[in-house]
Order: C-alpha cells, then structure tokens, then sequence
C-alpha cells in the first residue's frame, strides 16, 4: 500500500447527492439565478483544511457535478461524509471506491450517529474532526489499514481551521457557510444536535472569523453568507463581541456580503441583539417554531418557546430587517385534532413563507429517542435507508408507534401542506412579510450581479408571473408592495421564485403521503406497527 502521508497523495473529497424532492434542494431557484446547488459543502471543505496540506485535493460534488470514473482512477484516498439524507447514496459510493481499489474515509453526523451501517468503510472517523482526524493520521502513519476513531472531547473553536475554500466554484452555489459555533444550551428532547455537540456553545473567536471572511473576500466570493450554526445566539455574550467587528471588517469593504442564519426565538428579547444583525445586514433567520401548543413544548423540554406569541415575535424580527424561515413538526405525543388548524394559523397569521413542516422523526442518539425505546415505540429499522432515497423530515419521518392514530396525523399532515402551499395562501404570506419587512439592506451588488439580478427577475416573472395558478397572485402582491412598502419588494420576489419550488415539493410531499396513506388502509394500523417492528 503506498504511504498516503507522502507528499503528492491524491485524496478525493466527494460530497453525496441530496435528493432533488428535499425541502432545502430548490434547484429550480439556483436556476432562475445562475447556480447549480443552494450551499456549499462547508463539513468537507473543513475536513481539507484539517488533512495533511501536502496532499493534492479534489473536492466533487454530487449536487452539482456527476461523479466519474476517472475521479476515483485519480484518487489514493476518498473521503467522504454526511448526514442522514444521504446514507444511501454515501453507502454506494463506498461500494463504487473499493472497485478501484481506493481506501474509504468517512465522517459526519450519520455515520457518527450510526457507525455500524458504515462498517464497509476502511476508516470511520467519528465525532468532531477537529479531535479524531489527528487519531486517523496517526494510524496513516503506521501503515494502519482500517480504523474506528472517536472520542469524548469537544473541539476547541478558537483553534479551527480556515475551511478549504479555494476548493469550490462560487458561481456555483447561491450562499457560501461560515461557522461561528457549535452547540446549543437548550435542552429539546427531539434534537441530536446536543448529543452531537454539547449543551456548552463553543465558539469561534472574533479574529477568526474576520480571517475567514476576509479569506472569502480575496477569493473573490460576494453576495450570501450563511452562518451554519445551529442556534448562532447561543452564546449571546460572544456574539455581541463578534458582531461589531463584523461591522467594522465590512464598512472597511464595503459591505460585500449579507448574512442568514438559524436562531433561538428568544433572539426577540434583545434589540440590541436585533440591531447589531440589522448593521451587518442579516436578511434571513431560520426559526425552530415546532408548534403553537405550549403545553407540547413543555412536554419535549423546548421551554424557551413558551409564552412566546409567534405572530408578535416574527413581527419583531421583521421590523429589524430580517425574513423569518420557520420550523414545524407534526407528530408530538398529546396532539389533538386541534393541532392542524392552529399550526395554520400560527404560520398564515405570522406571515412565513419558507415554512418547513416536518413529521416527527426519532433521529438516533436523541432523549426522544431513547424514551421511545424504553416505551417499546420506537421500530429499530428506522434509520436505515434501505429503498429510501428521499428521506427527510417532510417524505419520512414518524418512526415509532405514535399516541394519536396514524392515519389521523398523516390526514393532518395532508392538510397543512395543502393549505399553507395553496397559492393564494402563499402569497397572502408573502403580501404581509413583503408590508412588514424592514429592511436596510448594506450590501451593495456589483455591476455584473445587478445584470444578472435582473435578469433572475425575468426570470421569476415569466415563470410565476404568466402561470394560470399564480398570474394574478404575482402581480397583485408586487403592485400592493411596491406601492405600500417599495424596500421590501426585492424580499417579496425571492418568495414568489420560493413558491416555484414550493408547489413542485409540496404535491410530490402530498403524493407520497397518499400513498402511504392508502397502504396502512389497506390493511390496517395494528398490522402496519407490527410489520414495522418486524423489521428490526
């Protein structure tokens, strides 16, 4: 075997295709605005920056180009990693290496989560890369042929990598990742985030992370960056450290990018929080909202949300410039056929477009989880893909015995989808975010990026503006806004190309429940849960 630590060594980085049906993969979008795949692989382009750098790397991915032959006729090494999604097609790509005698490595929450479905992998590097891929090199170094790293210890963010940037296309994503943070102090019984990272935020420091946008910066990157961190207030103090000379780096620069990123809901308690993201210019925050039922929220620990009104809190949000994406879950223990009307109401009378509505799914390693088990709920087989290559929370999801029946929280599920994804519905929503946004928006667009703006606007035009379904709706909700509050038109155009894909996702998400729908009918619920735990 030659020595993979030598200079020269090929290593190929392959980020696996996400399902085209999946609620984030709107490829339709990255159409209308010139990109192939909505963000960059940021785990893998980590990972590069933490191998050896005498190494020669290939990053592919899937989503965006096709994986050949003569990637892996190059490789010595593959490396690859993921997230539940794309077990299946990772799994085959390890399949697909060994036919050309190329040594496998690989990482990520699913394999961490689930190590032994990756068993046919030479090296399984689990947990945070940052502690277990210096254990894999050492082996590398002794000639060691296979391996299982992990541990225990968490990653110190203030000694991280600068990804591996120079690795990837810009023109070929619409929003480029920076991390700031890993962890998040609540406590939901639901997320596998806090089994994965800890309940102790850790973060970057300010310095770091004004190297990394000023890496980005000389690349050439403008436009979108995405904080990836899972809760980015988790650690309000640091971010308020952060934030000012984020400001200062960007004034300096002119302002060359704007920002989005995901967020606790009580971010709604601190203006000062509010206004410091607003003089950087961050224009989208994805919200956990799971459900309007505080009594729910009690019940899976998610006590930051309670007595919290949704309507008046996006309000807030809007009124510092940012668009609120929403996150909803069906399926908790202790719903009612109440449950599918408000959760209705909560996102019509809120005003979110972006509203992912996902089905409860037990992911491995979670307090949800581990209860299920001790209740004898949970069916084993779940988080094994086999056939599935459309698994998220919205195509999947509800993999145990749930307390209400079945049938009942599919027929619900049916009806939210149908409703909030209702054209006119849709665009009642984007007409009250497009009245209520804020915006102040910083970053300034080159010459060449207004051309092609202009011409995604066509684009968008054309395609929603000229349908039978939205026609009307389109240019209704333009004029309206355009007359009433003109700054929030552009935030109101880039819902209507959501909507796009939106109404393809939302009858293939409709269809496919039917369908599953009809085969628990066809021969009966008690049938269905023991089949499932028949699997096992």
């Amino acid at each position: 075997m030659k020595n993979l630590l030598e200079k020269g060594t090929k290593c190929l980085i392959v980020q696996s295709k996400f399902s085209a049906f999946s609620f984030w993969n709107y490829i339709d979008v990255c159409e209308i605005t010139g990109a192939k795949y909505p963000a960059a692989p940021l785990g893998l382009l980590t990972v590069a920056a933490l191998l050896p750098q005498q190494w020669e790397f290939k990053l592919i991915d899937e989503n965006v180009e096709s994986l050949l032959p003569e990637h892996f006729e190059w490789a010595d090494i593959v490396c690859l990693g993921g997230m539940l999604p794309q077990q299946p097609s990772m799994i085959t790509i390890i399949d697909k290496a060994h036919k050309y005698g190329c040594p496998v490595v690989v990482g990520g929450p699913d394999p961490t989560s689930q190590p032994e479905l990756y068993h046919s992998a030479d090296y399984l590097v689990l947990g945070e890369g940052e502690v277990t891929i210096p254990m894999f090199l050492e082996d590398l170094e002794k000639g060691v042929t296979s391996g299982r790293y992990k541990s225990d210890d968490r990653a110190d963010m203030t000694i991280a990598v600068v990804p591996r940037f120079d690795l990837i296309r810009f023109q070929d994503y619409i929003m480029v990742g920076v991390q700031y943070s890993r962890g998040c102090p609540f406590n939901c019984e639901f997320c596998d985030i806090i089994e994965l990272y800890g309940r102790k935020p850790r973060t970057k420091t300010s310095n770091q992370i004004i190297k990394e946008l000023q890496y980005l910066y000389e690349l050439g990157h403008r436009g979108h960056i995405d904080f990836v961190d899972d809760n980015f207030i988790g650690n309000k103090k640091n971010v308020k450290q952060v934030l000012p000379l984020i400001k200062e780096w960007s004034e300096e620069h002119k302002y060359p990018y704007y920002f989005s990123t995901e967020s606790s809901i009580n971010m709604t308690d601190d203006e000062d929080l509010l206004q410091m993201m607003k003089d950087v210019d961050f224009r989208y925050v994805f919200v956990g909202i799971e459900t309007p039922d505080d009594e729910i929220l009690k019940q899976t620990n998610k006590r930051q949300n309670i007595n919290k009104p949704i309507t008046e809190a996006v309000d807030k949000i809007y009124s510092y410039g940012m668009i609120v994406n929403g996150g909803f879950i069906l399926g908790f223990d202790n719903e009612t056929d109440q449950t599918a009307g408000k959760m209705i109401d909560c996102i019509q009378d809120s005003g979110i477009c972006v509203a992912m509505v996902g089905k409860m799914y037990a992911l491995p390693n979670t307090q949800l989880t581990r209860r299920l088990q001790r209740e004898g709920r949970l069916f084993e087989s779940s988080s094994t893909l086999e056939g599935n290559v459309h698994l998220d929370q919205m195509t999947s999801g509800l993999n145990f015995i749930t307390t209400r029946p079945r049938l009942e929280v599919l027929k619900d599920y049916i009806t939210i989808i149908k409703n909030i994804y209702d054209p006119k519905s849709f665009y009642d929503r984007i007409k009250y975010t497009g009245l209520h946004l804020k915006p102040a928006n910083k970053y300034r667009p080159s010459f060449s990026k207004i051309l092609m703006s202009l011409n995604a606007f066509s684009k968008v035009s054309m395609k929603a503006g000229f349908s039978k379904t939205t026609g009307g709706l389109y240019w209704k909700t333009l004029v309206n806004v355009l007359l009433k509050n003109p700054k929030g038109l552009e935030a109101a155009v880039n819902m209507a190309a959501m909507f796009i894909h939106f109404q393809k996702q939302s009858e293939f998400i409709i269809d496919l429940t039917n369908k599953e729908i009809e085969s628990i009918m066809s021969y009966g619920e008690d049938e269905f849960n023991h089949a499932m735990f028949a699997e096992a």
